[in-house]
């Protein structure tokens, strides 16, 4: 998850199965996209979704994917050194229950070592 006004690097770029131009704001987050559009188990994917606001704060999930049997799933992308940080935290749960709440299969995607 991150917030939704972003203030860093953002890569454009075309892929399959982007529903729109894919925008990128670190090199995980780029990773995981090349490899979601090489995906053929999605039907469509859309990236930087709205997921739920807290703190007066509106945050978005990486991917939103939905498969070929029209089921979803949400993709949030996390650098290991960043899951001691109490927010980060907070904003995974936050994300975990919203889409839980909607019948939406949830995973994380952790940069390696």
């Amino acid at each position: 998850m991150r917030n939704k006004v972003q203030k860093s690097r953002c890569v454009k770029s075309s892929l399959d199965k982007f529903e729109d131009v894919v925008k990128t704001y670190d090199a995980l987050q780029e990773a995981t996209a090349k490899v979601l559009s090489k995906d053929n188990n999605y039907a469509a994917i859309k990236c930087n979704v709205d997921c739920c606001t807290i703190d007066g704060i509106v945050y978005t999930t990486d991917f939103l994917c939905r498969k070929n049997d029209g089921t979803y799933e949400v993709y949030e992308c996390v650098y290991r050194k960043h899951l001691a940080k109490p927010k980060t935290m907070k904003l995974l749960d936050a994300s975990q229950k919203f889409w839980g709440a909607r019948g939406v299969i949830w995973k994380i995607v952790i940069d390696k070592e």
